[in-house]
């Protein structure tokens, strides 16, 4: 089960020096000028999550193994876009295969590095690249509603019920509305399958100077206000302080950190955001071997949770042993749970929820 968030923004805005960071690769070239990167470049993380050595520490397993999510570098999009300008179909073609989008926007003013738009204004940017994705959207909508309407007089329910779907989503587009504002209530799987990019959640990443990271700054809090009108969320990072801590080892980054006055890293941010933007959940399994974290959607029953580690556990399934995090570690592992009467078995209906240490019954 892979999950993934596409980096997108205006050309020299940070994202492969963000890409670079979080992936502590150089896979994607970094350059003062437009379209640098031709080809999405694809990386996997780990996601930080410090329960994961906690259990192992109760559990006095051998090794962790975190879950992860994955990036995608996707080239700088520029106004036009959607009408094929600077390589505009490539890029937005790489953006509908994404599950979720992480819009990078410049909030830093620096003369040596060049501004396609020819000054710094996040809301703009932000607006331009929305503005070529409704328009994409759009598009695609419009062409695939004149098929379906000749369908639909042939009485293909379908049809009928595919149009009946677009139709709100094609009238907000026209209206400069994402179609997320549109999507009907009950309807969201369907209308995920449609593939438009405005459907996607977004969250947008404020790339600082080094002296704003711990606070922001007046274009960052601008982003912000944009953010909480739309329900979207905003991480305030500085691209450069990320790429130079990512270079450094582990046990010095927290003392690089502190004297910059940050708690944590930007990118642990951005990679938890990331994580929460896409409605995902872990449990674990622990063991003398490893403590492993699992990743799931919001809303996973357990012999799906179980698929994800082997389909053979799913088509098998009979039980699944739970704890939950607290009880795990406040009994000192599962035998304490168990004695305390914290460890149920759970059957094929329940609802795996976050921080579930599980064991799984099955039999094929």
């Amino acid at each position: 089960m892979g999950f993934n968030c596409g980096i997108v923004g205006l050309p020299n805005v940070g994202k492969s020096t963000l890409f670079n960071a979080l992936t502590q690769t150089a896979s994607a070239q970094a350059a003062n000028y437009p379209f640098c990167t031709i080809e999405p470049n694809t990386g996997r993380v780990a996601v930080p999550d410090p329960r994961l050595e906690v259990l192992a520490r109760v559990g006095k397993s051998q090794k962790l193994v975190p879950t992860s999510l994955e990036f995608v570098d996707i080239a700088g999009l520029v106004r036009g876009a959607s009408r094929g300008e600077g390589l505009g179909n490539q890029f937005l073609a790489n953006i509908r295969e994404v599950d979720a989008i992480i819009h990078v926007l410049r909030c830093f003013d620096d003369d040596d590095i060049t501004h396609v738009e020819g000054g710094v204004d996040p809301v703009r940017d932000a607006d331009i690249i929305e503005t070529e994705l409704m328009l994409a959207d759009l598009e695609s909508l419009e062409r695939r509603q004149v098929n379906l309407q000749k369908k639909a007089r042939g009485n293909d329910r379908e049809a009928q019920a595919q149009l009946e779907l677009m139709e709100p989503l094609i009238a907000a587009l026209q209206e400069g509305k994402p179609a997320r504002t549109a999507v009907p209530s009950g309807k969201e799987v369907e209308a995920d399958r449609l593939q438009l990019m405005t459907t996607k959640p977004v969250l947008y990443v404020c790339n600082v100077e080094e002296s704003s990271a711990a606070t922001g700054n007046d274009y960052s809090e601008a982003v912000r206000k944009r953010a909480e009108a739309e329900g979207a969320g905003v991480v305030i990072v500085s691209a450069a302080i990320e790429a130079e801590v990512s270079q450094l080892p582990e046990e010095e980054r927290g003392e690089f950190l502190e004297g910059l006055g940050l708690t944590n890293s930007g990118l642990d941010r951005v990679i938890a955001a990331g994580y929460k933007l896409l409605g995902l959940r872990t449990y674990f399994t622990v063991g003398p071997k490893e403590t492993r974290a699992w990743t799931i959607t919001a809303g996973t029953k357990a012999p799906q949770a179980a698929a994800v580690i082997h389909n053979d556990f799913e088509r098998g399934f009979i039980a699944c042993e739970t704890i939950a995090y607290d009880d795990y570690i406040n009994h000192q592992g599962e035998s304490g749970a168990r004695e305390a009467g914290k460890l149920r078995i759970e059957g094929k209906e329940y609802v795996v929820q976050d921080g579930d240490v599980l064991l799984f019954r099955f039999n094929v």
